[in-house]
């Protein structure tokens, strides 16, 4: 048998590595896949949890999202489309309203109004001076000529507003004032005439009851008295009427 040359070197008797599998396409090696940045990932997730929060509530949502594109931190906008919301017809929903105030005195400007004007007063400028008398005013015969209900007569002035009402039903000062008369007046009935100054009266008639007296000092909405139909009268309701400067005017302009 030969005799091998030594060399110095030993023969390895451990079995040769398997080769790194490659690509299906020969001669390529398989791409690496990037790495991904936690704030990208982070940025998708976020993203994803606004649009779902979006579509439950049915509101548009702008989401602002950091982005990798550069590294000045450049911002990206999401847009959710908005839906309608609705709510069942049995669900209670619940506000509160604002406290409102105002510095509108009806007082002041019914006294500034008749200082200045007197019995030249104009609808425009007494509009709303005078509160209502009753809470609720349903009108039956407004001011001016008329058949008069009682006798038939044809042609008749009707001095003031009339308002139905049941008998009973309160009746409030249209504004401050003293009350001049309280009582019995021939075809009014119980009537109460109240002297607001400078010109201007209010009178109240065919009252079940009276609820104040003669010189009695009364402010706006304060009870005076209660509606009926006494006097010269087919039914319960008030007769009011506003006198300015002695002359009958109609109510529907201070009211």
């Amino acid at each position: 048998m030969a005799q091998e040359k030594a060399t110095g070197r030993r023969r390895s008797t451990a079995p040769a590595a398997n080769a790194r599998p490659r690509t299906g396409q020969p001669g390529r090696r398989r791409a690496a896949e990037p790495a991904r940045s936690p704030l990208a990932a982070a940025a998708r997730d976020l993203g994803h949890k606004a649009a779902l929060t979006a579509a439950v509530s049915g509101m548009a949502l702008t989401v602002v999202l950091p982005t990798t594109a550069g590294a000045s931190g450049d911002a990206v906008t999401a847009a959710v489309p908005s839906a309608a919301v609705t709510a069942a017809a049995e669900v209670k929903v619940d506000y509160q309203r604002s406290g409102l105030t105002s510095d509108f005195d009806p007082d002041a400007k019914l006294e500034q109004i008749m200082v200045s004007s007197g019995n030249e007063v104009t609808a425009t400028s007494s509009k709303g001076t005078l509160s209502q008398p009753m809470t609720d005013m349903k009108m039956t015969s407004p001011f001016g000529i008329r058949i008069n209900p009682v006798t038939g007569a044809a042609g008749e002035m009707h001095t003031g507003q009339d308002y139905g009402a049941p008998c009973g039903t309160p009746v409030y000062a249209s504004a401050g004032g003293t009350v001049k008369s309280a009582g019995w007046v021939d075809m009014y009935g119980n009537r109460v005439v109240i002297d607001h100054g400078n010109g201007l009266e209010t009178t109240y008639n065919h009252l079940a009851s009276v609820s104040t007296r003669q010189g009695a000092k009364v402010e706006r909405g304060a009870l005076v008295a209660q509606s009926g139909t006494t006097g010269n009268s087919t039914g319960c309701h008030l007769h009011f009427e506003v006198v300015v400067e002695g002359k009958m005017v109609d109510p529907k302009a201070w009211l």
